[in-house]
């Protein structure tokens, strides 16, 4: 017997219990809710607007990493999912807009960028600028091909996600464009943010898989929207 063989009645087993442990704590529903982002403090109001409104539902959070962005949402791990817009798939439907903040450049505290009050884009043609985000369209929100007069920017070593990043950039081997959150979740001594003055702002919303849209997801969504009733 295989992997693939066993692989149901393992499903079947894992959902069995989950719905026991719901049951005894009162709950008879979940929303899966993946996540890039690390603030999710910031979404309190969101995630405690949902509990008010789905007492009866239990909303579990599951981080996402960058390099996959959209796997676990189409393989059915994760339900909805908050990440950086814009988002353009097919088979996925884009929600509310849910969050704004400003890029910025992350570097070694001892490169020749980190004591600058603010750089520019034009600044990473001189650069090795990490990668690993696909697809391309999404990356390059935040990693442009080109600088603002059409220099190619170097594209080096990839990662998934920021704890990977972390030794790249204290070596001084890359520097990466992130969002501002990373300062306050990820404040290191030997790593500095500097303001991208000709960065748009990045903008976060959720995105969730069309076919499989439930009354949970749209609650979840419209209460966002709510919340942030301008995108």
């Amino acid at each position: 017997m295989e992997l693939r063989d066993i692989e149901p009645m393992y499903r079947g087993l894992h959902e069995g219990m989950d719905r026991a442990r719901l049951a005894a704590r009162g709950k008879t529903g979940v929303l899966r809710v993946g996540s890039i982002a690390v603030n999710l403090h910031d979404f309190r109001e969101l995630f405690d607007g949902f509990a008010k409104d789905h007492p009866e539902c239990e909303v579990q959070l599951r981080h996402v990493d960058f390099g996959d962005p959209f796997g676990r949402l189409r393989a059915g791990d994760i339900d909805v999912q908050i990440v950086w817009l814009p988002v353009r798939e097919p088979d996925l439907t884009v929600g509310p807009v849910i969050y704004t903040e400003p890029i910025v450049l992350a570097v070694g505290a001892t490169h020749r960028l980190a004591g600058r009050t603010s750089v520019s884009y034009e600044d990473l043609a001189d650069e090795t600028v990490m990668g690993g985000a696909r697809p391309d369209y999404w990356r390059e929100t935040l990693v442009p091909v080109r600088t603002p007069s059409g220099r190619l920017i170097p594209i080096g070593p990839s990662v998934s996600n920021f704890q990977e990043m972390i030794p790249i950039l204290v070596t001084g081997e890359a520097v990466s464009p992130v969002h501002a959150q990373a300062a306050r979740y990820y404040a290191r001594p030997d790593i500095a943010y500097v303001p991208i003055h000709d960065a748009p702002p990045g903008r976060w919303g959720l995105i969730w898989r069309t076919g499989s849209e439930t009354e949970l997801i749209r609650s979840f969504a419209s209460i966002a929207r709510g919340l942030h009733p301008v995108e």
